[in-house]
């Protein structure tokens, strides 16, 4: 629950910020001077990059959030087997043994959305977002009957 109102007001300041700068890209169109025109539309394009990162964003969340749900239905969720550190910390090691595990299982079965979505978490829990994002692009794709290339 945290994670998703940290997301909402971090959207919500986005989509404040994105008004704002688009408000002063139309003041700056408005002049209607060469220079201040061409800085306008410049300063148009940043939210509309913005909005559509954002978006994609919220898509790509969404559709996560929804293989968990089914994955959870069906009992199918990795059980939290990882060792901590006093501190609370994931233990290296411990992270990479999981990883391991789940590697394995996502070869043994390449076209099974849950081994992608399983690993997905052990690439999280072992700190390597990128692989992690790639991961659950590929298990959504697959859920979704869609093939991409990771």
């Amino acid at each position: 629950m945290r994670a998703k109102l940290s997301y909402a007001v971090t959207a919500a300041v986005l989509l404040v910020y994105f008004v704002l700068v688009g408000s002063r890209g139309v003041m700056l169109i408005q002049s209607g001077t060469l220079l201040t025109v061409t800085f306008g539309v410049a300063v148009l394009i940043l939210p509309v990059i913005g909005l559509w990162f954002l978006w994609k964003n919220t898509q790509f969340v969404r559709r996560a959030n929804a293989l968990s749900a089914e994955l959870d239905a069906e009992g199918g969720l990795p059980v939290d087997e990882l060792k901590r550190t006093p501190g609370g910390r994931i233990d290296r090691d411990s992270a990479d043994e999981v990883f391991a595990k789940r590697k394995s299982e996502t070869e043994a079965a390449p076209d099974d959305w849950r081994s992608w979505f399983r690993l997905a978490i052990a690439y999280h829990d072992a700190r390597d977002t990128p692989r992690a994002r790639k991961a659950m692009q590929r298990a959504i794709a697959l859920h979704d009957g869609r093939t991409i290339e990771v």
